[in-house]
């Protein structure tokens, strides 16, 4: 059987799988469950077009580390095909432990981060397939000995930034966010085994580094998006609370198992097996019955979900004061004053935070012409937001 095949991606054009190894982890009902995820969560309820999945985002991915590959090795860099496989497999899997929503139920339905459970099911797929991915594995986890290989994967210039930017800018029509990946991926080197930017490259790296910060308050963390999300998340917080009190929910298998059990001592093989089984159509179906057959709680959040009918948002640059919380507190009491049992959960708070460049960990290294690398901190001819910026949030009904 042929399992190079071409796959016709709306980004990027043509996409070839390379390798038979990834033709047959592609072809995995794990990573088929990511056609099941949706790479934006709750954005489409603010931009419409925002249906794309996680399964087009690893492919994407993919796709710019193969490019890359090229590029470094055309500029005499030593990466032998072993390497070129193990590296792309680690792109290509590193977000295959994302939950229903992505980011939205991190830490609601399971409490590792995504990246932890994403290990935890190469390490299954590497004894399913012989230690076909022990060298993969290595490098995402930057045990590898050349170190660039894990920068392709993670740090602030990786191929899932460059793909997630510019398919996510595709998706939702937010023009800001796209980039020029391409002339980044023609610029990078490696020096001293380190990932590097040529210096003609640097204004690339600006875009980059300003359209990232642009889509996250533009569109990940837009402010009607964050009351989505955090009505999904209150959602799921009362029906674990039904559960824990022995109330019969309606859900599908794999939701009643993360609902109605803790997981802190619990078998991780079975978890995981668990875990693989739930996506985002689990979550839909059981806002669509708890609509109409949850207790009345449930069914009155599970309803706005449904129609959107989504909370009023404050989103402040300082924390809020005692006398603005009590002020709101009074708006709730008042929404809620024929169903004072609900007023507890009809005030949500708060707070996301977003950092451009952070120049602790990892910097973004440029080639200069006359051979020496410098970090971009060093460079950059525009203020980099080095600071973490924190936006403070509390959503409430409407009316």
């Amino acid at each position: 059987m042929n399992k190079r095949k071409i796959i016709n991606d709306p980004v990027y054009g043509f996409i070839h799988i390379p390798y038979d190894l990834v033709f047959d982890l592609i072809e995995h009902p794990w990573f088929q469950r990511l056609r099941r995820i949706n790479q934006l969560g709750m954005t489409q309820y603010v931009y419409p077009g925002a249906h794309h999945t996680r399964f087009h985002h690893a492919l994407g991915a993919m796709h710019l580390m193969t490019q890359t590959i090229d590029v470094l090795r055309s500029k005499g860099v030593d990466i032998s095909e072993a390497e070129a496989e193990g590296v792309t497999v680690a792109i290509l899997l590193h977000d295959i432990g994302h939950g229903p929503f992505s980011h939205a139920l991190e830490h609601t339905l399971m409490p590792q981060h995504h990246e932890s459970i994403s290990l935890l099911m190469m390490e299954r797929l590497n004894k399913q397939s012989s230690g076909a991915l022990s060298l993969a594995i290595e490098i995402f986890k930057g045990e590898y000995s050349k170190q660039f290989l894990h920068q392709l994967v993670s740090s602030q210039l990786d191929m899932d930034r460059m793909d997630y930017l510019n398919r996510d800018s595709f998706y939702t029509g937010v023009a800001e966010g796209k980039i020029g990946y391409d002339r980044l991926i023609k610029m990078l080197d490696v020096v001293n085994d380190e990932l590097v930017v040529e210096e003609k490259g640097i204004y690339s790296i600006e875009k980059f580094l300003i359209a990232r910060r642009l889509m996250y308050w533009q569109v990940y963390l837009h402010k009607t998006v964050l009351s989505a999300e955090q009505m999904l998340i209150q959602t799921l917080t009362i029906a674990k609370q039904f559960a824990s009190a022995g109330v019969a929910l309606e859900v599908s298998r794999p939701l009643h198992y993360f609902l109605y059990n803790t997981h802190e001592s619990g078998n991780l093989d079975d978890l995981i097996d668990q875990y693989t089984l739930l996506d985002d159509f689990d979550i839909v179906h059981f806002l669509k019955v708890s609509r109409e057959r949850g207790p009345d709680l449930l069914r009155y959040f599970c309803d706005c979900l449904i129609n959107r009918d989504l909370f009023k948002v404050d989103l402040r640059n300082e924390a809020f004061s005692d006398v603005d919380l009590e002020q709101i507190a009074q708006k709730v009491k008042q929404i809620s004053r024929y169903r004072p049992d609900f007023e507890p959960y009809l005030m949500i708070r708060g707070s996301e935070s977003n950092l451009q460049y952070d120049i602790r960990y990892n910097e973004i290294k440029v080639l200069r012409k006359d051979g020496s690398v410098l970090p971009f901190s060093e460079i950059a001819d525009f203020p980099l937001q080095t600071v973490q910026k924190v936006k403070y949030f509390v959503c409430y009904p409407k009316n």
